[in-house]
């Protein structure tokens, strides 16, 4: 297999806002929680139920906080149909070449190393979806995305996957289907329990282990987890949780 390394490949990034204590804190409970869950457990999927329940928050912050506690993990933007990380976190090319990504490997023109980057945290890589297109289901009934997670899972010790709202598409559960296991993110308040509970259903038809729920946007003046009580509503469905807090437009 070839090495993943270019030089070339090398990204930046724009300005990222500092998140609260309390912000860091939960992730890094959650980042702990995750190494407890055994050598075997590689490929784990980011979902919500439905869009806005901050996915992509979790997906990028828990990879940020990966890599920077020295353990190699890659983050795989796999939201072909509406992924805005690229435009979000200002992601570019170091040497202004076009950067290529998830779309342009599954449609066969990009090779894996052309699609692999490098970040600015050392243990941290990244594969961008740099063009949303209407139906990656089509990309996705293909081997070539089972090939990609099974060559980064060989390369890195985590690799984390933003994939679509479960409730949305059919993807999710195709991409779970290669994965290890699956984080859901649930918004407090706002999400259904039959919703949640539907989306679990799908992640074991799929085959895919709920390695746990993170319940987000909990209002803290209703003692801790409001309405949810001590560990939440959607407590029995998984082993970890956390909560965070997010701005709007986050997904």
């Amino acid at each position: 297999m070839q090495d993943f390394r270019y030089r070339n490949n090398n990204i930046e990034f724009g300005q990222t806002p500092q998140l609260p204590y309390s912000v860091q804190e939960a992730v890094n409970r959650l980042r702990i929680n995750i190494s407890f869950l055994g050598s075997d457990v590689r490929r784990i999927m980011i979902i919500s139920s439905e869009p806005n329940e901050g996915k992509s928050f979790l997906a990028m912050h828990l990879w940020n906080q990966m890599a920077e506690a020295g353990e190699k993990t890659i983050l795989v933007d796999a939201d072909m149909r509406n992924s805005n990380l690229v435009a979000k976190y200002d992601i570019k090319r170091e040497d202004g070449r076009e950067m290529k990504g998830t779309t342009h490997y599954l449609a066969g023109n990009a090779q894996i190393d052309e699609v692999l980057v490098h970040t600015k945290y050392g243990y941290g890589d990244l594969i961008p979806n740099v063009e949303n297109v209407i139906n990656p289901s089509l990309l996705l009934e293909t081997s070539k995305f089972e090939v990609l997670l099974e060559a980064l899972a060989k390369r890195y010790r985590y690799v984390f996957v933003d994939a679509p709202p479960l409730g949305i598409v059919s993807d999710g559960e195709r991409i779970g289907n290669m994965c290890d296991g699956a984080i859901l993110c649930v918004r407090s308040t706002a999400t259904p329990k039959g919703v949640v509970r539907e989306s679990v259903h799908q992640l074991e038809r799929a085959g895919c282990p709920l390695l746990g729920i993170v319940l987000n946007r909990v209002d803290e003046s209703k003692g801790g987890y409001g309405k949810y009580g001590k560990y939440g509503k959607y407590g029995h469905y998984g082993k970890y949780y956390s909560d965070y807090y997010y701005g709007n437009g986050d997904r």
